[in-house]
């Protein structure tokens, strides 16, 4: 069964167990998922109200364009675990003959790029979410602000989530060229991000408050 098809507690369950996987990758990428989601419910709730009928075209282009989003996130969920699972099946391959260890050598080089693209997916994808987020103070609900903010909150957990697990797989990864990007835009994306944590949580305080 893939994680994202389980019951909440019975995912929390296995990720809480001592199992290698699902780790802190998935929790990223469900913390993205979160954020994601309720970025498109605050502007669900402001297409509703015709009180913010003025805020309507750009809270649905939110919608339109944060449920794809949303989507992929849940998706990444179970693409973080499934890369563990090959870097850890590569490990597990046989080494007695130079051969064997040219093949192995080679599979663990491979299963290591998939599993710093996958958190890389996830950063890319909480920014998006994020650049989303971004248009939505003095045009949406106010009564929904808190959920505004927990989704942020969650957008930039997942972002920072993410990009460690990029920098704990990168000093694996043989392509230079690959390396250097994903580092450079890596770094790019994480600081757009904590741009856009403070830019909207300062608006997002201002409207709880009064």
């Amino acid at each position: 069964m893939k994680l994202i098809e389980m019951t909440v507690t019975d995912y929390l369950d296995i990720l809480a167990s001592d199992a290698p996987a699902p780790g802190g990758g998935s929790a990223a990428a469900l913390c993205g998922a979160q954020g994601a989601g309720l970025v498109a419910m605050v502007a669900g709730q402001t297409t509703s109200k015709v009180r913010y009928e003025a805020e309507w075209p750009i809270a649905q282009h939110v919608i339109d364009e944060c449920t794809p989003v949303y989507e992929a996130l849940t998706r990444q969920v179970d693409k973080d675990t499934d890369a563990y699972n090959l870097v850890a099946a590569a490990f597990k391959m046989p080494k007695s003959t130079d051969e064997e260890k040219t093949v192995r050598r080679q599979a663990i080089a491979e299963a290591t790029l998939v599993a710093t693209e996958a958190p890389f997916e996830t950063l890319k994808l909480a920014v998006d979410a994020l650049e989303l987020a971004l248009t939505l103070p003095g045009h949406y609900n106010t009564n929904c602000a808190s959920d505004l903010g927990v989704g942020v909150h969650n957008l930039h957990t997942a972002a920072h989530g993410a990009w460690m697990n990029v920098k704990i797989n990168l000093g694996g990864v043989k392509d230079e060229e690959k390396a250097a990007f994903f580092a450079e835009e890596g770094g790019r994306l994480i600081a757009r991000a904590n741009e856009i944590t403070m830019t909207v949580l300062d608006c997002v305080w201002k409207d709880i408050q009064g």
